[in-house]
């Protein structure tokens, strides 16, 4: 077997080819911002995950690369329509397709990357290619139902803990866990075994969305990449906002929502203000004990996993990895 840094490699030699293909078919600027888009790197965590599922039951894990190709080529699609949506200028530091081409040139490339991730699907070989295929296109649907629930919740005055929770599980836990249920049955283990692998992905996910909230409240930014604080001057409805939300009493309620409504003119005393307030009702423990009961779920799964601990190890260092990322 092997190891998460191993399979890494190992799937950006193979997408580098696939990179040059797609950026030397016609039209080009159809192709280009795709390739573009693939180019500017990315943990690969969901296509690694998949491949290190198919590992735990088969050691060809070539015959799982097509599937991992259709994962990132589909994950990527949803970045570059999240930037369109969201007018962002970069993503990882580099101009996003809709600045670097236009807006109309993105949206089009970026429906031919979702068109690309299902011909990449189509190439894999499976007895369970069916349910692949059903498993694939039910996690894209929930995807976008996820997105429009994120974009519905920017005008939405209450929102609530578990309507976020829905939302998260829906645009970002859905997809790990499919990647690693998809690379189980490409290697056609039990569905026992790919539903345990589905619900540690799922749990997984959920962690990692949490994670990402608090490293945007409390990260370190020399760490973080970016400036501390970019969900609260958005007015972001995130997993911090909502609990203190939830806790607050009458007058730090209404400083939260007037600092939504009528936000002073220095962003940073915002953001100084909105953490104090974090700080008032013990959010940020209370982030990482959800993220903690999240993970606690996943690793129950890991556990009743039916292969030795040995070939599944690499799996809980990657889960305890994405934990306690500090990016």
């Amino acid at each position: 077997m092997h190891n998460y840094k191993e399979l890494q490699s190992l799937f950006e030699t193979n997408l580098e080819k696939e990179i040059a293909a797609t950026n030397s078919r016609q039209p080009k600027y159809l192709y280009e911002p795709v390739a573009y888009t693939l180019q500017t790197g990315g943990k690969r965590i969901r296509p690694v995950l998949l491949l290190m599922a198919y590992e735990l039951y088969d050691s060809k894990f070539e015959k799982a690369m097509p599937a991992a190709f259709a994962i990132e080529m589909f994950h990527n699609f949803t970045l570059l329509h999240d930037d369109i949506m969201d007018d962002a200028n970069l993503r990882r530091n580099n101009p996003t397709v809709h600045v670097k081409y236009s807006n109309n040139t993105a949206i089009l490339s970026g429906d031919a990357m979702s068109i690309l991730s299902y011909e990449y699907l189509n190439s894999t070989e499976s007895k369970n290619y069916r349910e692949i295929f059903d498993i694939f296109t039910k996690t894209a649907l929930k995807i976008c139902e996820g997105q429009q629930f994120d974009m519905d919740f920017e005008n939405q005055k209450e929102v609530t803990v578990d309507e976020y929770l829905k939302m998260i599980g829906m645009k970002t836990a859905v997809l790990i866990a499919a990647s690693l249920k998809i690379g189980a049955l490409t290697a056609n283990a039990s569905r026992q075994e790919a539903d345990l692998l589905y619900d540690f992905g799922y749990n997984l996910g959920m962690a990692f969305q949490l994670r990402d909230d608090y490293l945007d409240s409390f990260g370190n930014t020399s760490s973080f990449g970016k400036k501390i604080g970019g969900d609260i001057i958005a007015n972001k409805k995130t997993y911090l906002m909502l609990k203190a939300l939830e806790l607050a009493n009458n007058n730090l309620k209404e400083q939260l929502n007037s600092f939504m409504e009528n936000p002073p003119a220095n962003r940073d005393e915002k953001i100084t203000k909105v953490l104090s307030i974090y700080e008032q009702l013990d959010v940020a423990r209370l982030t990482s004990d959800k993220m903690e009961e999240y993970y606690q779920k996943a690793l129950l799964c890991w556990e009743n996993l039916n292969v030795l601990n040995n070939q599944k190890q690499e799996l809980l260092l990657i889960a305890n990895k994405m934990m306690n990322r500090t990016n």
